[in-house]
């Protein structure tokens, strides 16, 4: 895997990236100040209007947050078609990760490889609608599989539960084919689902609108960091036995 993906993990059980999606549009800077540092990734959905029903990032958001965090790890996710076009405008300013879909181009594998090339970690995501098969071919190539729990486009969808069982394929093939992606999920997660996704095997857990809706971003962070906590504290109690 480029870049020291898994390293980034150290002995965490899962990262949490905020998608700016979510944030101030007018002060994303300010919206990132305000997690008060309860955030492991930065996360850029980038939209065309064209692949999803929306607008949103270009190349220059990303570098301007380079610039003005400097020491982030952001991880950009781009949802445009043909994808072939976006590549090399992205790998330009240096993201950490560059995502891009199985269903926006025929050449992921050589889109993939362009990635790699530059230094930047390969990572391949697909639809709620798209089989598991769809990435096998791809899965050795990749340092991060996102997977997407909602159909793109828009903040403050609901969670998809149909798409557990792509986390289980992806948890079972990585071991089983001794593979070191990690796998990311973006779409409806919040603090009721957070404990059950890092348990399945989620290495990274996207969250927008259950951050940055509320008044306090950095106390919405935290509440779903504890609630994983909370989750395998609970799991590791004995059980108690008969009285």
């Amino acid at each position: 895997m480029s870049v020291g993906v898994e390293a980034l993990k150290e002995k965490k059980d899962f990262l949490l990236a905020p998608s700016i999606l979510s944030a101030d549009p007018l002060a994303i800077g300010e919206s990132i100040r305000s997690l008060e540092g309860e955030y492991d990734w930065i996360h850029v959905d980038v939209m065309d209007g064209h692949f999803v029903p929306n607008l949103s990032f270009g190349p220059l958001t990303v570098s301007a947050l380079r610039r003005s965090f400097p020491e982030a790890f952001i991880d950009v996710h781009i949802m445009v078609t043909p994808a072939e076009s976006f590549i090399d405008m992205f790998t330009s300013v240096r993201p950490n990760v560059l995502t891009i879909h199985a269903e926006a181009t025929v050449h992921a594998h050589m889109l993939l490889g362009r990635i790699r090339a530059s230094g930047v970690c390969p990572g391949i995501s697909l639809n709620p609608g798209t089989p598991f098969c769809a990435l096998e071919p791809l899965l050795s190539s990749v340092g991060l599989v996102l997977v997407m729990s909602v159909n793109p486009g828009f903040g403050g969808q609901g969670f998809i539960p149909d798409v557990i069982s792509k986390v289980k394929d992806l948890v079972r093939y990585r071991a089983v084919h001794g593979l070191d992606y990690l796998i990311e999920i973006d779409g409806g997660v919040g603090p009721d689902n957070a404990a059950m996704l890092a348990a399945l095997g989620c290495d990274v857990l996207v969250a927008g609108s259950a951050v940055f809706d509320g008044v306090d971003p950095a106390e919405a962070a935290r509440r779903i960091k504890k609630s994983v906590r909370d989750k395998e504290s609970s799991s590791h109690m004995p059980a108690s036995g008969p009285r």
